[in-house]
């Protein structure tokens, strides 16, 4: 079971417009996807139009079980959708000593997936850290500018201090150039230095799509909602390459990506987390 957050402190950056195409590509793909929504803005339900009593948050602190919250969406694809109440689970987690344990105990219930694809909110508070404590894989969407570029590379680093800090290693398994416009000279140039820095990681740019953006509105995937838009065929190339990606045996380790110092804002992230002995 792959699980992969898909994750960006920067917002803005087509999260879970890549979350929620990628779990239903997949899903397309006779793969089976649990999609689990970790922003308390909840956009996953509301893309897709899925609701239920209970919620994630629910589910984390103990008063829901997994099938409680847990929507099916289709053959292959379930859902489990966040509201406003996730904001509490901050609170929450620190008030446990090894707060990133939390989600690895309550996530052992979750199996018999073959991807948990996990859309994070644009932080690096509690909830996220514990998201990438659990994590396998990290999928880092990444506007074509130069503010979410710089986003990046604090993603990066802390991602890396993560590993250190937990002993953990989460994976950067692919940069995804969003909202591209290839006739812009600012959003090329982004490219090309992504396509340099990152090259075994940087993947098809998927280009800027009204359809992208329409398809939220009907609570369909770009798939079922425009399948022949340039949306559809740039998150459908995505999926291709990380089905054609599943049996390679390396990804490229973060520890050996990064090679840039840990900035201040990650030192002030983790300097009150304590580390499992």
């Amino acid at each position: 079971m792959k699980k992969i957050c898909i994750i960006n402190q920067k917002g803005g950056v087509g999260k879970t417009t890549t979350a929620v195409n990628l779990a239903a590509g997949l899903s397309r793909k006779n793969r089976k996807v649990l999609l689990i929504d970790m922003d308390p803005q909840g956009d996953v339900g509301h893309s897709l139009h899925a609701s239920t009593e209970k919620s994630l948050f629910h589910f984390l602190i103990g008063d829901a079980s997994l099938d409680e919250v847990r929507v099916p969406l289709g053959t292959n694809l379930d859902i489990i959708y966040s509201t406003e109440n996730l904001t509490k689970m901050d609170v929450y987690l620190a008030k446990h000593d090894k707060p990133w344990l939390v989600f690895k105990k309550k996530f052992l219930e979750i199996h018999d997936y073959d991807y948990v694809i996990i859309d994070c909110q644009p932080s690096l508070g509690l909830i996220n850290q514990s998201v990438m404590a659990f994590a396998d894989e990290a999928i880092i969407p990444v506007a074509t500018n130069y503010l979410s570029y710089m986003g990046l590379e604090v993603m990066i680093e802390a991602i890396k201090e993560l590993n250190s800090h937990f002993n953990h290693e989460l994976k950067i398994s692919y940069i995804v150039p969003t909202l591209h416009d290839k006739r812009n000279r600012a959003n090329k140039d982004i490219h090309a230095r992504l396509r340099k820095n990152y090259p075994e990681l940087v993947t098809n740019p998927i280009r800027i799509n009204s359809k992208l953006s329409e398809a939220p509105t009907k609570g369909k995937s770009i798939f079922s909602y425009a399948p022949s838009s340039r949306g559809a065929k740039d998150y459908a190339l995505l999926v291709e390459r990380i089905i054609n990606d599943e049996d390679k045996v390396s990804v490229q380790n973060t520890r050996q990506r990064v090679s840039e110092p840990i900035s201040l804002r990650v030192q002030r992230m983790m300097k009150d987390v304590e580390v499992e002995d």
